[in-house]
């Protein structure tokens, strides 16, 4: 729901750090694969209650998910580099999870399972509307930029980077907080697989572009 609006906030700074980098020879798909190393150090960060440093892992993951695109951009896109990305992305949302699971297995377990359950959700909703939506060659004017059709929803990226970045600050109240985006999770399910159905239920002749 937010993402138009900051993606639009750190385009400019992230295009001048993606610049640097290509001048430095530095790839798309180097910076993809250095960030997920680097977010999965939240799994044991989280594990031993080291909130602030799986803050930084977080905060850094989500640098180089933002650069990597850029550079993408400069250097060329490919398919195998969307790939990456979006499969690396979802394994790493999951693994922040998975993480606060350990960190406190009596009390967070629960909440942790059913917000994994909302992240399939609203992952398979989102990749299952970008495959049929390439096959009908559809294409979104609110992100033109992506590698495949960004579906929109309530709990996009800039959410769930806020919910996790709370979840952090303030660990006590993790339970509380993944009840809450598993809920936001539940609306962007439903609301994709409504309209994703509607928009797609007509014979692929009829389709349009998305306006």
């Amino acid at each position: 729901m937010l993402d138009r609006w900051t993606l639009t906030l750190i385009k400019p700074p992230l295009k001048r750090l993606a610049r640097g980098c290509d001048q430095q020879g530095i790839r798309a798909n180097q910076v993809t694969l250095a960030g997920f190393a680097l977010g999965m150090l939240v799994v044991p960060l989280l594990g031993f209650q080291l909130y602030t440093l799986a803050l930084i892992a977080i905060v850094l993951n989500r640098l180089a998910d933002g650069l990597d695109g850029e550079l993408a951009r400069l250097q060329g896109a490919t398919d195998g580099g969307a790939l990456l990305d979006i499969v690396l992305d979802f394994i790493f949302y999951a693994a922040v999870v998975a993480g606060f699971a350990l960190a406190n297995p009596a009390d967070n377990a629960l909440a942790a399972a059913f917000l994994l359950w909302g992240f399939m959700g609203t992952a398979s909703s989102f990749l299952a509307y970008a495959i049929l939506a390439e096959r009908r060659k559809l294409s979104s004017m609110t992100y033109p930029s992506k590698g495949f059709y960004y579906l929109e929803g309530l709990a996009e990226g800039t959410e769930t980077i806020a919910f996790l970045v709370a979840m952090c600050l303030f660990p006590g109240h993790f339970v509380g907080l993944a009840w809450a985006f598993f809920g936001l999770c539940v609306i962007t399910t439903a609301t994709r697989v409504v309209g994703g159905y509607h928009s797609l239920k007509d014979d692929p002749a009829t389709a349009r572009q998305d306006v």
